[in-house]
């Protein structure tokens, strides 16, 4: 009993890595239709509109941070991903914009976000106007109300 307990132990512990790969081999990524970045200072956010094995589209959100590494070590990055499925959009930018008005309220006017570099903490950033249609009122309407159609 013990020989068999302990041998399982070393061997989960050694092999959950291989397990993990083993679980999603064979598997590919889901094939994205859609994509948009949106640089924030010193993280990059992607919102990827991804079609699912059924056909359904849904939301992949990820934050991208780069981590403090050596120079000589290449670039590592922190990413954070959230899952948005259409039967959760009306209430999620429902939420979204609730807080961000409740944001706004309380800071008044916000400032826009200098662009962020290694050489420089003071690179202004490029504002492209887009002319407005009122269903687009974010970024993220946008992306909804094209999975709505």
């Amino acid at each position: 009993m013990c020989n068999f307990a302990c041998d399982l132990q070393i061997n989960t512990k050694e092999s959950y890595k291989e397990m993990e790969n083993r679980r999603f081999e064979g598997k590919t990524e889901p094939e994205i239709v859609y994509s948009r970045s949106v640089k924030a200072g010193k993280r990059i956010y992607y919102l990827d509109v991804k079609k699912a094995r059924n056909e359904d589209l849904y939301l992949c959100i990820t934050e991208s941070k780069r981590k403090q590494t050596g120079e000589a070590e290449p670039p590592q990055f922190e990413k954070h991903k959230v899952f948005l499925y259409k039967e959760d959009f009306a209430h999620f930018t429902e939420g979204l914009n609730d807080v961000i008005g409740f944001v706004q309220n309380q800071l008044g006017a916000i400032e826009e976000r200098k662009e962020w570099t290694p050489e420089t903490e003071v690179a202004p950033v490029a504002v492209e106007t887009v002319e407005e249609k009122p269903e687009d009122k974010s970024l993220l309407g946008s992306l909804l109300n094209k999975l709505k159609n």
